[in-house]
């Protein structure tokens, strides 16, 4: 017997989101049924993929036994200046159609879930990064969503979710009023350290081992402490001396994440269209330097894409052969590398993306690379060469922190550190920044949290003056090299820091 849908007495309302950027906004799923030629119609500046969802819901409630009344369904999405988009909106425009009156206890219920034709509830790429906005703004305590997508949800703690197979489960569970919450906790089979009753999470899988790397003792050194404090860091050297081995294995000794940092990783991975494994591991990325602007800052003509830079948040951006990148982007990326924000404007879309990572370069002495070789004769021009090094401004290389140039390779050479030695030392430097009481890692300190916690002894003090007095240093040197010479202090087990770790910090400054 083919169900018959009443009309209701009252203005029907879901709670339902769209993104803007990384924000989500509340948008308030809203039917009406009136007298009048029988239609079904979505406003609200409603994209296409939601004006597509009115046959997913037809073919949905027609092949589970419902039958569209001869009225003008009316489905608004409010409010009505905001763009939305999304095949997230089928369920809660199904569940309005469907229904002859809601009457529920929860005002703030949410719903979430795509269409399939017979019925079927699927999950979304936008369901997670929404949700996540939604619990970041303390704007969503209760939510219907997909039971496939319960699999990545879990992750999400302090929300109550309902979790649906399909539409006519959905509409019976409101009709009924029975909307019990399944209780969902993520246990991260992973390593931890609790650090004023705050866990971080770790791996320690180490696919390549600096103990792979013969020689390069002191550019192994300032990876430690790259790692450390999350330093940008520039190599200079010859081809072949290790520059990319290094690189490659920084990123199994960084410090450990929350799991605040893990869920922002996750959730600029689903932006980029890739389902994340929720590993407690930074990302690590490596654009070409024939790529454009807009695929390492993001863009979009109509709206705006996340880029390599928003993907490296809370991890290493990689860039090979540093001076072949083109200079508008070596520019554009002064601002995130200052701010930590990466932002968009075009002409329908305006918005920012977190970008607090680390970056890490690596470069020749020249276009040929033998400038800095004892055995292979420089080919380069002088002019050659300064329009090579002109490629990289002043204000662009006053953001790095840590300069290293590499040594030959030399046939004594041998091992002498491991990644897993290493990654310890990391660790407990993480531990001594957390328990002082700082926010963040020590390379990315504001000028007021620099002068509260990278407090040199009266020694340290004289020579760092010593050292602006001689060399000339900017505002923003003295800031990179007190950030440095804090986190070698934290590698020796320093509380203040002490002339030994300024000197080492100097030595690291760009010549």
């Amino acid at each position: 017997m083919e169900k018959i849908l009443n009309i209701p007495n009252t203005i029907n309302r879901f709670k339902c989101a769209s993104l803007d950027g990384l924000s989500a906004k509340v948008i308030d799923v809203e039917a009406t049924f009136t007298k009048g030629l029988p239609s079904f119609s979505v406003v609200g500046l409603a994209s296409s993929d939601i004006q597509e969802s009115k046959e997913r819901v037809k073919s949905a409630l027609l092949t589970n036994g419902f039958t569209f009344p001869p009225l003008k369904i009316t489905v608004n999405l409010s409010p009505s200046d905001i763009k939305k988009s999304g095949t997230h909106f089928d369920l809660p425009l199904a569940l309005l159609v469907a229904l002859n009156q809601i009457d529920l206890d929860e005002d703030e219920l949410f719903v979430f879930g795509e269409l399939g034709l017979d019925g079927k509830i699927k999950a979304s790429s936008m369901i997670f990064p929404l949700i996540l906005s939604l619990k970041e703004q303390k704007m969503i305590q209760k939510a219907i969503v997909p039971l496939e997508a319960l699999e990545y949800l879990r992750h999400i703690s302090d929300i109550e979710f309902i979790a649906v197979e399909s539409i006519n489960q959905a509409i019976e569970l409101i009709s009924t009023q029975s909307l019990h919450t399944q209780s969902i906790s993520y246990e991260y089979h992973a390593k931890r350290i609790q650090i004023n009753q705050k866990e971080y999470f770790y791996t320690a899988a180490y696919s390549n081992d600096f103990y792979d790397i013969k020689g390069q003792t002191i550019a192994k050194r300032a990876s430690l402490i790259a790692a450390c404090g999350m330093h940008n860091f520039l190599m200079q050297g010859s081809p072949g001396c290790g520059k990319s081995m290094i690189s490659k294995r920084l990123n199994d000794i960084l410090p450990p994440l929350s799991k605040d940092e893990i869920l922002s990783i996750a959730k600029h991975q689903f932006l980029d269209g890739t389902t994340p494994d929720f590993d407690p591991k930074r990302p690590l990325r490596s654009p070409h330097h024939t790529a454009t602007s807009a695929s390492i800052f993001g863009g979009g003509s109509t709206n705006a894409k996340i880029g390599e830079v928003a993907l490296a948040n809370h991890g290493i951006l990689f860039f090979d052969e540093l001076p072949h990148f083109s200079k508008n982007i070596l520019e554009a990326l002064r601002e995130p590398l200052q701010d930590r924000i990466v932002n968009i404007s075009r002409v329908n879309a305006k918005v920012s993306y977190d970008a607090d990572l680390m970056f890490v370069a690596a470069m020749n002495p020249c276009p040929c690379g033998n400038l800095l070789s004892k055995v292979n004769a420089c080919r380069c021009s002088e002019m050659e060469i300064k329009r090579y090094k002109n490629r990289l401004s002043d204000p662009f290389l006053d953001r790095i922190d840590i300069f290293v140039t590499m040594q030959e390779i030399s046939a004594s050479d041998s091992p002498d550190i491991s990644s897993q030695t290493m990654h310890q030392s990391v660790l407990e430097s993480f531990e001594r920044q957390m328990q002082r009481g700082q926010s963040r890692l020590n390379g990315k300190l504001s000028e007021k949290e620099i002068e509260h916690f990278c407090t040199l002894e009266p020694l340290a003090q004289e020579t760092l003056e010593a050292a602006i007095t001689r060399f000339g240093l900017t505002h923003r040197s003295i800031a990179s090299i007190k950030k440095v010479a804090r986190t070698i202090a934290d590698l020796n087990a320093h509380t203040h820091i002490s002339k030994p770790d300024l000197l080492e910090a100097l030595s690291y400054r760009r010549r």
